[in-house]
């Protein structure tokens, strides 16, 4: 299962545990309240480990990309034929501007990082 669909499930066990906490505490059940708010403190920390890790893992890869030594705009007409272009230069990597990737290397348009002039 990826980081991403995992942080769903657990932002979602989340909200459910706190629906459930809202109704134990209008019933006045402490031991249902003590048992929801240990599950939610729980899935807090779960979460925060989760999105820290992914975070980890987008920073290590533009680390990567940013130490390619080569990159440049790729144009309309290349980006038109894409596999022709990744066939002619080895280690080619494209990131467009609104992934999250491209977010965080703040491009403006599609670049292409690779480890050697193209």
């Amino acid at each position: 299962m990826s980081i991403k669909q995992e942080l769903q499930q657990l932002k979602n066990r989340l909200n459910k545990s706190q629906v459930k906490l809202d109704a134990a505490k209008s019933r006045g059940d402490d031991m249902m309240v003590t048992k929801f708010t240990n599950d939610i403190e729980d899935l807090n920390k779960k979460i925060s480990q989760l999105t820290h890790k992914q975070s980890f893992t987008l920073n290590k890869e533009r680390k990567a990309l940013l130490d390619m030594p080569f990159s440049r705009e790729i144009t309309k007409q290349e980006q038109a034929d894409m596999g022709k272009l990744k066939k002619s230069v080895r280690g080619l990597v494209i990131v467009h501007p609104l992934t999250k990737l491209g977010k965080e290397l703040k491009l403006g348009v599609v670049t292409g990082f690779a480890p050697k002039q193209f």
